[in-house]
């Protein structure tokens, strides 16, 4: 049984997303404006937080904010009616795990909450039994999910913490494209591998020293991307 947070200032769609949630063995509960949303969010521990962009009194994005301050990590479904790629960026940056421009299909709803707590799961199994990654400054701790570099906390979203740490934790393997799609977002996005191209350039912004040279994500030219092996301690 999963527990699932629905904020929505829409009642309709939040009636709508609860049926089918429970549908899906949740349990579910709904908040119509910001503020009682975020205080929901962070005084319980929820599977998942399903959180429209634009709601009353506090949008979704400071929302957002403030539960990735929280230790325990839950992941978070962004609802949004604006199609601009910069909303949709904004939401992947302060820390969202998936979006859905609005009007959506229930079908592929049910898809991408399906897909995260599949990899939400894996992530977990991983996390078990997975050590700190150690690569000369760089540290990536598992269980806190959390990257150190020369002792200064890298602030990284949850996508970019988990492309970190798949291609650290198995140096030297390439992974293309469509394999860290699938991998990593659980769901077939046809002709979005721009989507990992931009996830790497953010994710070697915050990392590397030299872009043009980069130590730790080496490309593998027409194929796709690997950790360097060399660092590994």
């Amino acid at each position: 049984m999963k527990n699932v947070l629905v904020i929505e200032d829409d009642k309709s769609i939040a009636d709508l997303l609860e049926i089918h949630l429970t549908d899906l063995n949740c349990t579910v509960t709904k908040v119509l404006d910001g503020d009682e949303g975020l205080r929901e969010a962070l005084n319980k521990n929820y599977d998942l937080i399903v959180l429209d962009l634009m709601l009353p009194k506090l949008n979704g994005l400071e929302i957002c904010k403030e539960v990735r301050k929280k230790d325990d990590y839950t992941p978070i479904l962004m609802l949004t009616s604006k199609s601009e790629e910069i909303d949709k960026v904004l939401g992947l940056e302060v820390g969202a795990d998936d979006y859905l421009t609005k009007p959506f299909g229930i079908r592929e709803f049910i898809a991408r909450v399906k897909a995260i707590f599949r990899r939400i799961e894996a992530i977990q199994k991983e996390t078990d039994n997975d050590s700190d990654i150690t690569c000369g400054p760089l540290t990536i701790e598992v269980s806190k999910r959390r990257v150190m570099l020369s002792g200064e906390r890298v602030d990284l979203t949850p996508k970019e913490f988990d492309l970190l740490h798949l291609l650290a934790a198995h140096p030297g393997r390439t992974y293309t494209r469509e394999q860290l799609l699938s991998i990593l977002w659980g769901y077939q996005y046809n002709g979005y591998e721009h989507t990992v191209n931009s996830h790497i350039n953010r994710l070697r912004s915050k990392i590397e020293s030299n872009l043009t040279n980069p130590k730790y994500i080496l490309t593998s030219w027409g194929v796709g991307y690997r950790f360097n092996e060399n660092e590994v301690i």
